[in-house]
């Protein structure tokens, strides 16, 4: 995530070779943490929760950048608002319960985020089917559900298994959900939208799809081998703001309206593939005895 994020900054000098730059600079600050460390490997289950994060970022705050541009399009601009608004007030809300859940229910850290998981799955895979605006509010509501306790519990887990690390560890697990989402999980729902927008004006009509090629491609993580043609923004735009569309506009709406849809369901991936790591994690707490916070000195508290 450094070398992409590093890529992206010096694509001033060189657009063709910024990644290449980006990936050398990562390369070297791989090799200076290597000696630094000495060369350990580490925890490897502190590992797994830095990669479970990166998907955290990239599902929670990465679908935040876009959730209110997908829904404005779906819908109005207005609602669009309200319906980010009623997610975050759900959420807000809901944060100041974690405790009394946890207690009530009887369920670890580790359960409670698969259980989320497993809840925000479902939740974006009705977004993606919703057609009314009340249908909206359920299935982004229950989306809400299901990310509230995602960032939060899972420093709550770093804390309590690496009580040796203080801040240190949850700063790393911070910096890596904050890059995940602005290099990954934001431009990951871009390109999926850009995608499968042009596939699927494609399918309807190969012609109206090559008139409607936007001249720039868009690539994922800056990997040629991904590279694709959304739709032009200026003719989708005047498509949309038509207020007597043609039958090829109204193909070209309804094939963006469904690459919101495809991207939402694409995006339900992630939170189910964090349910198949946190179902791992809880039976290998089971394995050991059960989830249990630890001291200073390594053993239970």
């Amino acid at each position: 995530m450094l070398a992409l994020f590093f890529g992206d900054i010096f694509k001033f000098v060189s657009p063709e070779y910024a990644a290449y730059i980006g990936y050398g600079i990562g390369g070297l600050l791989l090799i200076a943490v290597a000696f630094m460390t000495k060369f350990s490997i580490g925890s490897f289950l502190l590992f797994v929760l830095f990669v479970t994060h990166a998907l955290v970022g990239s599902v929670e705050l990465g679908t935040d950048s876009w959730i209110q541009n997908i829904t404005g399009n779906l819908f109005t601009s207005e609602q669009g608002k309200y319906l980010f608004l009623w997610t975050s007030a759900i959420m807000f809300g809901l944060r100041f319960c974690a405790h009394w859940i946890e207690k009530t229910l009887k369920l670890s850290p580790i359960g409670l985020l698969l259980i989320c998981s497993i809840i925000a799955c479902v939740g974006l895979n009705l977004a993606s089917t919703m057609q009314t605006f009340g249908m909206a509010m359920v299935a982004l509501g229950i989306y809400a559900v299901g990310k509230t306790f995602f960032w939060p519990t899972m420093l709550a887990v770093v804390g309590d298994r690496y009580p040796q690390t203080g801040a240190v560890a949850m700063s790393i697990m911070g910096g890596i959900g904050m890059l995940s989402a602005g290099l990954i999980g934001g431009p990951g729902l871009g390109y999926g939208k850009d995608r499968f927008a042009s596939e699927e004006l494609r399918r309807v009509s190969p012609e109206l799809a090559d008139s409607y090629k936007s001249e720039k491609s868009s690539t994922f993580l800056n990997l040629k081998t991904t590279e694709i043609y959304g739709l032009d923004g200026t003719k989708l735009a005047a498509a949309k703001e038509s207020k007597s569309r043609t039958p090829d506009q109204e193909a070209v709406v309804a094939a963006d309206q469904q690459g919101d849809r495809n991207t939402l369901k694409a995006d339900a991936l992630i939170p189910a593939t964090m349910a198949v790591i946190y179902l791992l994690l809880l039976l290998y707490f089971k394995s050991i005895g059960g989830y249990k916070p630890l001291g200073l000195d390594g053993k239970d508290r």
